[in-house]
């Protein structure tokens, strides 16, 4: 899997073109996946092997004889059921497992709960074991040996109808195999939903690879027929209940995640819903606050949490659900969109695991927690937005949403920091590197080999910042398998009869072209938020000042582009952003400074007379100096030291790369924007299941607009936690409501020019 490094391609309409490609051929999968430094460094040096890199991809979509004991012209063609029989199923659940549950001391004491008077009746022990059974009923069922590998024996076949290849890394999977040989110890998979088919994808691949028979937590959009079929295939559900911490359920599901960690089956949890909205989802909370319980009431010693990434270049289904609201999923519906997925050209998967973290290190640490219960967005970003002084800490603190209890705390900083570690590690695929060229650096006609030479300069850009990309080849093979996965939907136009050249895309292809670059803007989202800092301080001095003769001439102020940095990650959510959320704001302000330095974005320079100068008055950020995290500023200058500046730059062979960063973040921003003058458009209070549904045909009624499910719930959230929105607790449910500041139309408006400075050029 090695590329050439020179490609050549021979345009109908000019001369031959040759794109030298100086990085693909040592660094074309660099390392990634490692785990926290910060939040647990003991866990840095475990289970990783030394030559990661050289240890090469397998297809685990094709099962060959090699995956048998056996040889032979005869096994050749039926090496796929002879593998399948010999992997080890568990023929079903454990006889002890209803007597283990039933022996807790949690369970007993919710089962004595619903009825204390009944202390000497006979008949009450047996009818809180028969809820227990129906309980447990709901959460797994028996498996099917047979039906399990029957299962496993035609999913390759259909994987090879779906996907041109499903590549695993042999050294990422020599890591997890490490993992799971550690004495006493369950593994716990966490990772991001992309596609209906990663649970599938995700129990395929660790079945077949020898790490066992995971359980796999499906969502409740299911019918009770293909409910049932998952269950024996491994799934399991959450049980129904009207308290989500209390009573019987609760404390049956408790026992069961217990004795499922006990077993040491290896565990699969999503994180967010389905659709990539970068949200920890409520069931994944309630999972995960299942296996923090039995960690700490000694259960397991410790467990092992590998976060997982999968990357499509289009994911299964992906085109007909996207903008859609959740349907339950029977087996009919299954079958169609499986049937739709076949017509459609075949792209490519990769499944990418990173490096496992003990999870009692992780509460050991816990240095996630003290950044959630501190100040939040609404008691640092509203003053700058409102123009008001720093608001009192009691008040504001008011219009919060608490973050619970101590446990829920600490489940929701695990999942945030897993989130972010799956996004980090999943694969950049080309459909994403074409997607983000065709909307992001292309807004009119471009030819063919233009677009193949910014494809080889945008792949060596993030090449060159360690970001492992899931594909390799030729240049040319690269662009037209692109090109391919997207016309089925995008129709991009083809002009000319040699099909040199493509038009820029319409509406709805701007709003699919947007989810499918959602790679791309991850890895490269720090550098995007300092390219939009810059671009607003620029709108703040240029009119003053009048346009020079080149921007290199203005200096930045190091000061107020770690402000302006600062403002924007304020403003929207870190796991959007794809940065670990153990880092305070201020530490990712200074590292997304120290990357435009390195990538040859800025250049430091001292201050000079005859530069354009962007430095407005000294400010306080939000009750201490910016100066105070950058290397002193204030007292420099007040001894007549100059502060530290830098002028702009562009990364040779990408010239404009500055304003492609800044359009990455656009379809956030616009959103966003947009978000805020639709809070002129509903009755409050408003049900907030509504108030999304409306937020989407709103957005798609502007035909430069991107009505992206996910990126409207993430301005729902953010306005939530800026305290601009805020929950109403009424007998019919939850309802929004706008808060006493933002009733004002003048306050919505500084709220929309607060967003507007930082869309792009």
């Amino acid at each position: 899997m090695t590329l050439p490094k020179i490609q050549t391609w021979i345009s109908h309409s000019g001369p031959k073109m040759e794109v030298f490609i100086p990085f693909l051929g040592k660094y074309h999968h660099p390392v990634s996946g490692r785990c926290c430094q910060t939040c647990t460094p003991r866990s840095w040096d475990g289970f990783y092997p030394e030559d990661l890199a050289a240890l090469g991809f397998c297809d685990v979509s094709h099962v060959t004889e090699t995956d048998t004991r056996f040889r032979g012209w005869l096994v050749q063609r039926v090496c796929g059921f002879l593998a399948a029989w010999e992997w080890k199923i568990p023929a079903e659940t454990p006889g002890e497992l209803l007597v283990q549950i039933c022996s807790s001391r949690r369970v007993q004491d919710a089962a004595s709960s619903l009825d204390p008077a009944s202390g000497g009746d006979e008949g009450s022990p047996q009818r809180w074991k028969e809820k227990i059974c129906r309980i447990l009923g709901e959460i797994q069922g028996p498996l099917s040996s047979l039906l399990l590998r029957l299962c496993h024996w035609l999913l390759p076949k259909l994987l090879t109808r779906l996907f041109l290849s499903v590549q695993l890394h042999r050294g990422q999977l020599e890591m997890v195999r490490r993992a799971a040989r550690t004495p006493e110890v369950p593994l716990v998979f966490l990772c991001s939903h992309q596609s209906q088919v990663d649970g599938l994808l995700l129990s395929f691949v660790l079945l077949s690879q020898g790490i066992g028979l995971p359980r796999v937590a499906v969502g409740a959009w299911t019918s009770p027929f293909l409910r049932s079929l998952l269950q024996r295939l491994g799934g399991i559900f959450l049980p129904s209940w009207s308290e989500l911490d209390e009573g019987l359920p609760g404390a049956v599901l408790d026992a069961y995640v217990q004795e499922v960690l006990r077993s040491r089956q290896p565990l699969v949890l999503f994180l967010e819903e389905p659709l990539g909205s970068l949200h920890l989802a409520d069931p994944a909370r309630r999972w995960l606050l299942c296996v923090l319980r039995a960690l700490r009431d000694g259960a397991v010693a410790d467990v092992l949490i590998i976060p997982v990434g999968i990357a499509y270049d289009v994911a299964p289904g992906r085109m007909e659900q996207d903008g859609a609201p959740h349907q339950p999923l029977g087996i009919s519906t299954c079958l169609q969109a499986a049937f739709q997925a076949v017509r459609q050209h075949r792209g490519c998967a990769q499944v990418d695991f990173s490096q496992p973290f003990s999870l009692q290190e992780f509460v050991d640490n816990n240095l996630v927690r003290p950044l959630l219960t501190g100040n939040r967005p609404e008691q640092l970003l509203l003053p700058t937005i409102l123009g008001r002084g720093p608001l009192d800490v009691g008040n504001v603190g008011t219009l919060s949403p608490s973050l619970g209890t101590e446990e829920e705390i600490l489940v929701t900083a695990l999942g945030l920091h897993a989130l972010s570690d799956s996004s980090a590690c999943s694969a950049i695929m080309p459909v994403g590197i074409t997607a983000a060229l065709l909307l992001h650096r292309h807004r009119e006609v471009v030819l063919l080999p233009q677009l193949m030479w910014d494809f080889s300069e945008l792949l060596e850009q993030l090449l060159l910042r360690g970001r492992s990309v899931g594909f390799s080849g030729q240049l040319r093979a690269l662009v037209g398998h692109s090109l391919r996965q997207l016309q089925p939907s995008l129709a991009p136009h083809l002009l000319g009869p040699p099909r040199a050249a493509l038009g820029p895309p319409e509406a709805l292809a701007r709003a699919r072209l947007a989810q499918l670059a959602g790679g791309v803007r991850h890895h490269l989202a720090g550098e995007a938020v300092g390219a939009c800092a810059i671009r607003a301080l620029l709108l703040e001095v240029l009119p003053v000042l009048g346009p020079p003769s080149s921007l290199t001439r203005i200096m930045l102020s190091r000061e107020e582009l770690l402000h302006k940095i600062l403002e924007l990650l304020q403003l929207l959510p870190l796991t959007l952003l794809g940065l670990q959320p153990c880092q305070p704001r201020d530490c990712h302000s200074l590292d997304i400074l120290d990357k435009l330095i390195l990538g040859g974005l800025l250049e430091e320079e001292e201050l000079e007379s005859e530069h354009w100068c962007c430095d407005v008055a000294p400010r306080r950020l939000w009750g201490h100096s910016l100066g105070s995290f950058s290397d002193d500023s204030d007292s420099d200058s007040n001894h007549g030291v100059p502060k530290q500046c830098y002028k702009l730059s562009e990364p040779q062979g990408f010239p404009g790369f500055l304003l492609f960063l800044c359009r990455l973040l656009s379809p956030i921003l616009q959103t966003y924007s947009r978000a805020v003058e639709f809070l002129d458009r509903p009755p409050w209070p408003h049900p907030e299941a509504g108030f999304v549904e409306a937020l989407l045909e709103f957005l798609a009624e502007d035909e430069d607009g991107y009505p992206d499910r996910s990126l409207a719930l993430s301005s729902l959230h953010s306005f939530k936690d800026m305290g601009v929105l805020e929950e109403l607790q009424t007998p019919t449910g939850p309802l929004l409501q706008l808060s006493q500041p933002f009733q004002s139309a003048s306050s919505r408006e500084k709220l929309r020019a607060f967003i507007h400075q930082f869309t792009q050029l």
